[in-house]
């Protein structure tokens, strides 16, 4: 008895969103098709131009938008930037410095020190005898 193992592809969003770029950005043949792990671990490796262009230049999906200014999506939202941005977008923002980023920066901030003291926290009970 001989295993017939298939490969396991997965659709052009998911692909999309584990490289880190913008699917509507991406070349038609990849919209269109699926991706297999293969072909993912693959482009992982070794990026063709047009995905090195993506990660560089964008447009770059909200995620990735969100982390280059040191917010949260929701804060994006909250800040109104609904649409996916370029770098250099995103670099005229962080310029800019409207106000809408300095205070979700600010949240950010204080949710990341809670998250640390939330942590630290329940270590030291794990470290007590129950």
């Amino acid at each position: 008895m001989t295993s017939h193992q298939t490969a396991q592809t997965m659709k052009p969003a998911t692909a999309a969103k584990k490289l880190g770029v913008y699917l509507e950005a991406t070349p038609a043949e990849f919209q269109e098709g699926v991706v297999s792990r293969t072909e993912l671990s693959a482009l992982q490796a070794d990026p063709p131009q047009w995905l090195q262009d993506l990660r560089t230049k964008g447009p770059h999906p909200r995620p990735v938008v969100a982390a280059k200014l040191g917010v949260s999506i929701a804060g994006l939202a909250r800040g109104g930037v609904t649409e996916p941005l370029t770098t250099e977008q995103i670099e005229a923002l962080k310029a800019e410095l409207p106000e809408w980023l300095q205070k979700e920066r600010t949240i950010q901030a204080e949710v990341r020190k809670e998250t640390v003291r939330i942590k630290e926290k329940n270590a030291k009970r794990g470290e007590q005898p129950a």
